[in-house]
């Protein structure tokens, strides 16, 4: 199944395949808004519902897969690479940041969209230049970006590419923001546990910006990486962690799942290695879901002492780049 339909008043695209379905909103950053397995009736990503359109219109990092270029905070708006000082505007008045970037919001347009009996594939594309002045004009690159959404029946595969269409190398950081559904089939919050492939903790100063320090994680988040953690009904969580690897049915895993312990049916978020960071959060503990939030750096990494060791890159002029994730249940 692939067809374009209106959503609440958005053009969407849904589609489906296997036991799994899932809606696509181009207008605002690509955002896949919900992911579905029917067979098992889970829903594995928080949705908005009717009544929230105009939130997710204002807010769309706290639904789907929101993708932030750049990702989490840059402290102050700004930061220098390659002899040029970005100054990019302050859009988190009480810490003086720059947060989650402009992308998530921006239009995309269907480029690819095909239907086989093996699978489903929708390309989104966005192009920023002189003439598209909502991203130009605070970060001067031309620049592509592709989002890219393979639906089968083993799930859904995901990948952003990022090409530099500029004459100087272009910074290149990306995370999504995922907000994952818990609970995503009914019963309660206890219920459920977190697990994520966490290596140590990151220490955050009181602006939540990475100190360069590191420390073993605290029991609390140690369950994260052995049995599971509580993440929702429960105290609220604004943590960051350097990425290690966990081993999930006998194989290394390196992302995050949650179990519903009652049924023992689970939801997986897996990325690639150019995730180097997580940040993760729960929004204050009291809502159905928690984001555990993948990054290509560390957050605020172009200003930090070593920017290289906290996973700064650039994509040289002509030069291409991109990052995976795959996402199912069962």
């Amino acid at each position: 199944m692939l067809r374009c339909i209106d959503w609440h008043g958005l053009q969407a695209v849904e589609f489906g395949k296997g036991d799994y379905e899932a809606l696509l909103i181009p207008g605002f950053g690509a955002n896949l808004v919900r992911l579905a397995n029917v067979r098992l009736g889970v829903e594995i990503l928080r949705t908005p519902e009717a009544d929230e359109i105009e939130t997710f219109k204002g807010r769309p990092h706290v639904f789907g897969l929101p993708v932030l270029f750049p990702p989490n905070r840059i402290a102050d708006g700004t930061f220098t690479f390659d002899g040029y000082t970005y100054r990019l505007p302050i859009t988190q008045l009480k810490e003086h940041h720059y947060h989650h970037g402009i992308l998530k919001s921006q239009p995309f347009a269907v480029s690819k969209a095909w239907e086989t009996d093996d699978e489903v594939f929708v390309e989104c594309r966005y192009y920023s230049n002189a003439g598209n002045d909502a991203i130009f004009r605070d970060f001067p690159h031309e620049f592509k970006c592709k989002i890219s959404f393979r639906l089968t029946a083993e799930g859904l595969e995901q990948e952003v590419f990022f090409a530099n269409r500029s004459s100087r190398p272009m910074p290149v950081g990306v995370g999504f923001h995922t907000p994952m559904r818990i609970p995503f089939a009914g019963g309660e919050a206890g219920d459920y546990v977190l697990r994520m492939a966490v290596g140590e903790q990151v220490e955050l100063s009181e602006r939540n910006i990475p100190t360069g320090r590191t420390f073993t994680l605290p029991e609390n988040f140690a369950r994260l990486r052995a049995e599971g953690l509580r993440v929702t009904g429960c105290e609220p969580i604004e943590a960051a962690f350097t990425v290690r690897e966990i081993d999930v049915d006998g194989r290394p895993f390196r992302g995050a799942l949650v179990e519903n312990l009652r049924t023992g049916v689970r939801t997986f978020y897996e990325a690639d290695e150019q995730t180097v960071y997580w940040t993760l959060w729960n929004n204050g503990g009291h809502v159905p879901y928690c984001c555990p939030e993948p990054q290509s750096w560390w957050t605020d990494a172009p200003n930090a002492a070593n920017p290289a060791e906290h996973g700064f890159r650039a994509i040289e002029p002509g030069g291409k780049w991109r990052m995976r994730f795959r996402l199912w249940a069962r």
